[in-house]
């Protein structure tokens, strides 16, 4: 599979969710799993069904206790498993960020850890 074009809306959009004044706490996650999906693992996921860059066959598997990890390559690969593809991703990574955006602030001045 050949790396998707990224369109200027989702680069735009992976350099602001390093810009996020803040992330979701775990107690937040938890909370908010059924709503939300857990945020992180599903930013990433997106990310990297966006950019296929290594392509889900080819990335390496996390550790057994690497619990972070496992949610994150889950969350990958229930998009991969539903068919999305990498333009779809980058649509909803987008959308995505807005909404951290609206909830959690955004600034130049912040150093937030947005998967990309």
């Amino acid at each position: 599979m050949s790396t998707p074009t990224l369109s200027p809306e989702f680069q735009k959009a992976v350099e602001e969710s390093r810009q996020l004044k803040a992330k979701p706490t775990n107690d937040e996650l938890l909370q908010t799993a059924n709503r939300l999906h857990f945020i992180l693992p599903q930013l990433y996921g997106l990310f990297k069904q966006a950019t296929q860059d290594p392509p889900i066959e080819k990335a390496d598997k996390p550790g057994a206790f690497d619990l972070k990890g496992k949610a994150k390559k889950h969350a990958w690969q229930k998009l991969v498993d539903d068919g999305v593809t990498p333009e779809q991703a980058q649509t909803k990574y987008v959308e995505l960020v807005e909404k951290l955006k609206g909830a959690y602030g955004y600034g130049v001045d912040a150093e937030g850890e947005g998967e990309g």
